[in-house]
């Protein structure tokens, strides 16, 4: 499916939807990289994810949503904190660890009952999140261990592979992975250090 991102509506992405309904791996573009999404709740598509990717099971999957409403509706208000850097940096490559719900599939995080989630600077991401009625996954779409892609040329078989819906938003920004920040207590920490400077955050929050 080829989508213009200045034009892409929720219900432009009807097919990719029922895609992910069905268990399968929906390729997405996102604001870094392209990523793969599925549906969260669905153990056989998380599986069917990480034996693509070649991906560690005790590695946890990140999310994006389409607003922080969305994100709330699936993980819970916010603490202050997060709700400050949410405000701040939302949309964008900023991804903040809060409680895993209880709906999705346990493998997403790895036994650790915490998810990394954000809201993309990517209309398509977005419009996705928004077909679906919530979060989903969103790993960076490559085998692990070698580049992401920010193209759909990159992605070599996968365009053929059967479990695949490939939404092509053409070329995205690339540049680093979204910084991973864990405000739930004071003070906050630094999980990974990404697009988003962690001075910047801590500034946010001191300002």
């Amino acid at each position: 499916m080829i989508v213009d991102p200045s034009a892409c509506r929720a219900e432009d992405l009807a097919e990719a939807v029922e895609w992910l309904r069905g268990g399968g791996i929906v390729v997405l573009p996102t604001d870094t990289f392209y990523g793969l999404a599925v549906d969260p709740a669905s153990a056989v598509a998380v599986r069917r994810l990480f034996d693509l990717k070649g991906r560690s099971a005790r590695v946890a999957l990140p999310f994006i949503a389409a607003s922080t409403h969305q994100v709330e509706s699936f993980c819970g208000r916010f603490e202050a904190q997060s709700a400050r850097i949410a405000e701040r940096f939302w949309p964008g490559p900023l991804s903040l660890i809060l409680d895993a719900p209880a709906t999705i599939a346990v493998e997403v995080h790895a036994g650790r009952r915490t998810v990394a989630i954000r809201v993309p600077a990517h209309p398509v991401a977005r419009a996705l999140a928004e077909a679906w009625g919530g979060p989903l996954t969103s790993t960076s779409a490559n085998r692990s261990g070698e580049p992401a892609a920010s193209r759909v040329s990159q992605l070599g078989s996968w365009v053929h592979d059967s479990h695949v819906f490939v939404i092509d938003g053409g070329e995205t920004p690339g540049g680093i992975a979204s910084t991973i920040v864990d405000a739930r207590r004071s003070p906050p920490t630094l999980v990974r250090d990404g697009a988003i400077a962690w001075e910047r955050v801590l500034e946010s929050l001191n300002g």
